[in-house]
């Protein structure tokens, strides 16, 4: 059996007094969409950072496709492509000098670097973007260049912080058909979203996140129960659904 994509064992931080993450489990299986899902502050975010060795946890396991992400990162690194939440990037540079860049940063050839660059442009949409300072490029751009970076090296692992987010119609259904052939080519895509539809239409499992534990893991069904996974979550996370009575100036 082929080793899982991304194992996360008992994985815990803190900031300050604040447990961020506290002993998370997390198994990924190669050649899936595996959604993770959680309310605002959940800690998904502090593990995804974690799993791609932008945050230093105070304890637990990473592995990625066999390697000991904490031991040997430039292994873990190599294999994996990342487009984190509120990615900053270089402003004075186009969009295709920042992939270009990032290619050479990569150990791509010239020639390697210019093929893939001028697709990933012209597959994402990103045509403008190309020639323009990031600086003045809208945030659904900016995205989808971030989006180009994690995938410039050809990695086994996306692992994708909000990738639609602030992303138009259509250039959302691009990057789903980017993501979709990523995976059935074998590839493996970790997807952190609030939107409980794109789980559902995209992800094959689920984890649900909450207060830095999991509360829920397996297929989107059987964590879903029978119920819209955005009611089941709610129904996870022990969310109330108040009313507008205290709102009477509302009410004409």
């Amino acid at each position: 059996m082929p080793p899982p994509a991304l194992e996360i064992r008992q994985l815990r931080k803190t900031f300050g007094t604040f447990r961020a993450v506290d002993g998370i489990d997390l198994t990924v299986r190669q050649g899936t969409f595996h959604g993770i899902v959680g309310p605002n502050g959940a800690g998904k975010s502090t593990t995804i950072g974690m799993a791609v060795g932008l945050i230093v946890p105070d304890a637990g396991e990473i592995t990625v496709l066999g390697h000991d992400a904490l031991r040997d990162r430039a292994a873990a690194r190599a294999l994996t492509g990342v487009l984190p939440d509120g990615l900053d990037l270089p402003e004075r540079l186009t969009g295709a000098e920042l992939l270009r860049y990032s290619a050479g940063l990569r150990g791509l050839s010239r020639a390697a670097a210019a093929e893939r660059v001028t697709e990933l442009i012209e597959v994402l949409g990103l045509a403008k973007a190309a020639a323009t300072p990031l600086a003045d490029c809208s945030t659904g751009n900016r995205k989808k260049v971030g989006l180009a970076q994690a995938l410039l090296h050809a990695p086994r692992l996306l692992v994708l912080d909000e990738p639609f987010e602030a992303v138009d119609p259509v250039s959302a259904a691009s990057i789903r058909r980017v993501l979709r052939r990523f995976v059935d080519s074998g590839g493996t895509c970790v997807l952190s979203t609030h939107s409980m539809m794109l789980v559902e239409q995209m992800c094959d499992e689920v984890t649900v996140i909450h207060q830095g534990t999991v509360v829920a893991a397996g297929t989107v069904a059987e964590v879903a129960g029978g119920l819209p996974l955005e009611d089941r979550f709610v129904e996870l996370v022990g969310a109330e659904t108040t009313g507008t009575d205290g709102l009477s100036w509302l009410v004409r």
